[in-house]
């Protein structure tokens, strides 16, 4: 997956914003000022995403790119490298899955 096909789906997602809070090199999006995803620019390309506490341990489990959360509250964040190990089709499901995590707390 490359970071242009990312950010469309990101983008796309209902009431999605990006931005650059916390630097040139962490694009940030939003659903409703809550963030759902901050994808690493620097580097390797990576994405943190929300997840269900036990969700997140059983994606750690299966899949060796898939790590805690960086710099995130590790119980409910994981970073994904985007290294081509996990399908597209999959990471797509888990962007999904934090923004409805953020979008259903409304």
């Amino acid at each position: 997956m490359d970071v242009v096909t990312l950010r469309e789906y990101c983008i796309s997602k209902k009431g999605s914003t990006e931005c650059f809070p916390f630097g040139e090199d962490t694009l940030v999006f939003k659903a409703h000022e809550k963030i759902f995803a901050l994808v690493n620019l620097d580097g390797d390309l990576s994405i943190n995403l929300k997840c269900d506490p036990a969700f997140a341990i059983d994606l750690r489990e299966r899949y060796p790119s898939v790590t805690p959360g960086y710099h995130m509250n590790k119980k409910h964040w994981n970073t994904v490298l985007l290294d081509g190990s996990v399908p597209d089709k999959e990471v797509f499901s888990w962007v999904d899955h934090s923004y409805n995590l953020i979008v259903g707390k409304r």
